[in-house]
């Protein structure tokens, strides 16, 4: 098993300083922090597009407050004292949770860039497929002949890397 890397910050400032947008792992907030609380702090993380999972800890916390965190995201919230080892096994749910968010935002971006490499007509075809039309109603809708319905289509599944259109409307459906 690999350890992942624990990084520490002596405040929600000094964390915002190295924050970035490719960071993975997940974020252990206190809910009462100098300065920046902790709640506060995930309202900022939210406005900055964060999708870190996080959970919070506090000595000083109430059902309202525990609720309001959920909703706006965080993935947990514990009150002290606890378990180190029921606050080690939500950080590993919070990391799984996290690897999966990051292989969705990674095959997200895969499609939008084969999305992106359809020419408009490409893109007009593919829709309408994806629509259900049949390639006659496609070549009457577009003012095209079937022949040509049949080339973009080909060249849409190629693109797409897709074999089927069942794949083909689950690759479109991802990213829409």
């Amino acid at each position: 098993m690999v350890c992942p890397l624990l990084l520490c910050f002596d405040s929600a400032e000094s964390f915002l300083k190295a924050w970035r947008s490719d960071m993975q792992g997940c974020i252990v907030l206190d809910v009462r922090m100098p300065e920046m609380s902790g709640l506060e702090l995930q309202e900022k993380l939210d406005s900055l597009g964060s999708q870190l999972p996080v959970i919070f800890v506090t000595g000083h916390g109430d059902v309202p407050m525990a609720v309001s965190a959920l909703q706006r995201g965080a993935c947990d919230f514990i009150e002290k004292p606890f378990h180190n080892e029921d606050l080690l096994s939500r950080i590993q749910r919070a990391l799984e949770l996290d690897n999966q968010l990051s292989a969705r935002r990674q095959r997200d971006g895969a499609i939008s860039h084969r999305l992106d490499q359809l020419t408009q007509r490409e893109r007009e075809v593919m829709q309408l497929v994806v629509a259900g039309k049949l390639n006659k109603q496609i070549a009457d809708e577009l003012n095209i002949s079937m022949k040509t319905v049949e080339a973009h289509r080909a060249r849409v599944m190629e693109k797409m890397g897709v074999r089927t259109l069942a794949e083909l409307v689950k690759a479109v459906m991802t990213v829409n």
